[in-house]
């Protein structure tokens, strides 16, 4: 896929699997609703989830978007990715209203961001700054 096409394929799908390391060395695979901001993803989640600790101990993960259910219509994005990890009050909630927005379809009310607030004190905002990418688009094949 082009940049643009990339692009617009993580501005419209809604889903990004996480995988990260396990202490034990396991892939941890998880799904995570997200953001694209400047070309980064970014997602939020509970602080204490398994994800979290193993992005603490090895920042490093892998990323994948995918669509498509006949063999002739997938396509993906792959990122190898290192994440940062924001605890900032004022970051995490921006991030939850952003993503409640993206998932909601519709512009937050007081009761919302009132919400969107108190679930932020309990998350962390995580930022996935790629390193590498595939992808693949059997559209084109």
């Amino acid at each position: 896929m082009t940049p643009e096409e990339v692009a617009a394929f993580l501005g419209e799908q809604r889903t990004v699997t996480c995988a990260t390391l396990g202490r034990d060395g396991w892939p941890h695979l998880m799904p995570l609703w997200y953001v694209v901001r400047d070309g980064e993803l970014w997602s939020w989640t509970y602080a204490k989830s398994q994800k979290v600790r193993n992005l603490e101990r090895d920042r490093r993960c892998t990323l994948q978007v995918e669509a498509g259910a006949a063999y002739d219509e997938l396509r993906g994005v792959m990122l190898k990715a290192e994440c940062a990890i924001h605890r900032e009050p004022e970051t995490v909630a921006a991030l939850g209203e952003e993503i409640a927005v993206r998932y909601g379809g519709a512009a937050l009310d007081d009761a919302a961001r009132t919400y969107v607030a108190r679930q932020a004190a309990k998350r962390v905002a995580l930022q996935f700054r790629p390193r590498a990418s595939a992808t693949w688009d059997h559209r084109k094949l």
